[in-house]
């Protein structure tokens, strides 16, 4: 695993709480493929973030992303990037991004052992 950070002089915490958001494999393929199949320039990456919201509190948000910003972090996994702004990392320590392909549909799911609830359709969560 290889973690870069922004340019924006992060705190060390935050550097070591950046190494515990990881990606699969299976992610990361897909983040590969996206960015291959739509011509996106090599720098895009999957860009995640936490925003109040739904109906546990709180809402993932997901897409592919080139502009950075100061408070951005870039994690590289597996060949791909993941790109997330410093507030939605405290949400998101040891949260593993996968991708599921599956009867029930096909899009990037989140394992966070942070969430202590989350709504029936799974979109949004809730830390105790």
């Amino acid at each position: 695993m290889q973690v870069r950070r922004s340019t924006s002089g992060a705190s060390a915490d935050a550097a070591s709480n950046m190494a515990t958001l990881t990606m699969s494999e299976k992610a990361a393929n897909e983040v590969k493929r996206l960015v291959a199949v739509n011509r996106l320039p090599e720098s895009t990456g999957l860009r995640v973030a936490v925003k109040g919201g739904g109906c546990s509190g709180f809402t993932y948000s997901v897409g592919l992303d080139h502009r950075l910003s100061a408070i951005d972090q870039i994690i590289e996994l597996h060949g791909a990037r993941l790109i997330v702004d410093r507030k939605s990392l405290l949400y998101l320590v040891n949260t593993e991004v996968d991708y599921q392909d599956g009867l029930m549909g096909k899009g990037f799911v989140f394992r966070n052992p942070n969430a202590a609830k989350s709504c029936g359709c799974g979109t949004s969560f809730g830390v105790s």
